[in-house]
């Protein structure tokens, strides 16, 4: 992997990479340092060598707690299939 190199360009707000200067300053390296030590240790690993998740809004949490009450109310009709809840709707 060692030898040739080359150019990438990548867009990034201005204050952000102002930041990450910063950061990377007072860790010893430049940007393009860190950005090869990201993309290497992806390589290393076959993934993004950190976890990106979405955090559920407020919107979200409520639908799934409404959800889960629903589950657990007897009142409430269950189907052991989707088939069987077709043919529900079909009447």
């Amino acid at each position: 992997m060692a030898g040739t190199t080359t150019n990438i360009s990548i867009r990034m707000d201005t204050d952000l990479k102002a930041a990450a200067d910063d950061l990377f300053t007072d860790l010893g390296m430049n940007l393009s340092t860190a950005f090869n030590i990201f993309v290497r240790q992806s390589l290393r690993e076959g993934r993004i060598p950190f976890d990106i998740a979405l955090t559920p809004n407020k919107e979200t949490i409520a639908a799934m707690l409404e959800a889960e009450r629903i589950a657990r109310d007897p009142s409430v009709k269950h189907y052991s299939d989707v088939e069987e809840a077709l043919q529900e709707l079909k009447r």
